[in-house]
């Protein structure tokens, strides 16, 4: 007699996600890169309250990215857009020119951004495995 009991998430097949999911994902990446490149640009203008709010408009955008999503694709996608235009920009120009100055709130903003990506993908809420409890049957 075959019985039906719940299985793991973990035990689950992998499932492509949905159109809407994916799109959703796309968007946040794409917000991402934007967040970066102005952050980029704000942090070195205003310097003590434009760093703030560059770190602050990243971390916004990973965590609402993480609620919206209800998983922690939803904050990394974000912070992957982040970081590929931040690194994109870190590069010089044939020209001399660049974005990111050598001093301490270029590196704040850099490593600063970084943390809170892997901060905001950390605490991200995940899913729950379906059932009563989550302890193994003995």
């Amino acid at each position: 007699m075959k019985t039906t009991e719940p299985t793991s998430v973990l035990a689950q097949p992998l499932r492509p996600p949905s159109l809407g999911r994916a799109a959703l994902l796309f968007g946040l990446f794409l917000l991402g890169a934007v967040v970066g490149a102005a952050g980029a640009l704000i942090q070195a203008a205003w310097f003590p309250l434009g760093l703030l709010l560059a770190l602050a408009g990243e971390i916004g955008l990973c965590a609402g990215g993480a609620l919206a999503v209800r998983s922690r694709a939803g904050a990394v996608a974000p912070a992957a857009g982040w970081m590929i235009a931040v690194i994109l920009l870190t590069a010089s120009r044939p020209e001399g020119d660049f974005v990111f100055a050598s001093d301490g709130g270029s590196y704040v903003f850099l490593l600063g951004g970084m943390a809170a990506a892997v901060m905001c993908a950390t605490l991200a809420p995940t899913r729950q495995p379906d059932g009563v409890g989550g302890r193994l049957r003995k």
